[in-house]
């Protein structure tokens, strides 16, 4: 039996262990939540190495991109390190890969009218794939990083002008304390409504990206609109369907009622190959991801939907 763990440095309340059968294999799929802690983290890293098939870091990136280029997460740096035997991977290849084709699925296979829509993306930098395949379907697409990373209520409207900006402040902002850029601990468990984000939910008919940054300033009012996202739990769920969400679609796949995050699903990857992550070419993530027919949840929690109703009873799930 292959074992799983992510150790995120999100809240302990959103922890998760589940069994599943994937591709005739028993697999226990398992998220701990550290509090915020980089040092707890960092203990039970050390504690499981060696012991379990592949570690998820969870709560925080090694690094976010833009273009080609990479920008290393300095607190990142020492929980990646923890591990020695044990393979450990942030989730960064499956947002390249999983989610590109996740948005690619909902356009050409599902009928989603992207042309149509104005699509927030809270962060592209964590999240280049989904950002290029956003941006290739023709919706109006708003780039959250600045607003909500750093505060600063700024709107990008392209790729190439959030390169500019990355290549600028990026190489500073990636040194500052992750807790500053990104909701840890129990700070994932509230939300913050604020009219300076509001304007930027309000114009937007799809949020998508990171749930807990999609959470942390989400407006009481939510009617009609949709999210992309990943990592939500029934009780976010419920939150959504309290605030009017018409559509969840989650780029994972749903385990035992939990949609866990990237890291998970590639640290599940990694021990399936039974290869090193960077021993690991693309193409063998996406014929795995074809045996795996990873396919998106799609769930309406108010009408209307989204998706076309003709073509809901063609999603499956894993």
């Amino acid at each position: 039996m292959k074992h799983v763990v992510s150790v995120s440095l999100g809240s302990s309340k959103r922890n998760k262990r589940t069994e599943q059968e994937i591709l005739g294999e028993q697999v226990i799929v398992e998220r701990i939540g550290t509090d915020g802690s980089i040092e707890k983290a960092i203990e039970i890293i050390k504690e499981l190495d060696g012991k379990v098939d592949a570690f998820g870091m969870g709560g925080i990136d090694l690094y976010v991109s833009c273009g080609k280029k990479r920008y290393v997460l300095k607190d990142a740096i020492p929980i990646a390190q923890a591990a020695q035997k044990t393979p450990i991977v942030d989730g960064s290849r499956l947002k390249g890969t999983l989610e590109r084709r996740v948005i690619e699925y909902l356009d050409q296979e599902l009928g989603i009218p992207f042309q149509e829509k104005t699509v927030l993306l809270v962060s592209a930098m964590d999240r280049f794939g989904m950002a290029e395949a956003l941006q290739e379907t023709g919706c109006d697409l708003i780039l959250g990083d600045l607003l909500f990373i750093l505060g600063i209520p700024i709107r990008l409207k392209s790729l190439s002008a959030l390169d500019k900006v990355a290549r600028a402040i990026a190489p500073l902002v990636v040194r500052l304390p992750f807790s500053m850029l990104y909701p840890t601990g129990e700070k994932q468990d509230t939300v913050e409504s604020n009219e300076k984000y509001a304007k930027f939910y309000n114009e937007a008919d799809i949020v998508a990206g990171d749930f807990l940054l999609v959470k942390k300033h989400m407006p009481e009012d939510m009617t009609g609109k949709s999210i992309i996202t990943n990592t939500v739990t029934e009780e976010d769920i419920e939150l959504l369907r309290q605030r009017g969400l018409s559509t969840l679609i989650t780029t994972t796949p749903e385990m035992d009622g939990r949609s866990f995050g990237t890291n998970v699903m590639e640290a599940l990857i990694v021990s399936m190959l039974k290869k090193m992550p960077d021993e690991i070419t693309d193409d063998e993530i996406n014929d795995l991801l074809d045996r795996l027919d990873f396919k998106p949840r799609v769930e309406v929690l108010n009408p209307p939907s989204l998706v076309p109703l003709e073509k809901l009873g063609q999603i499956g799930q894993m």
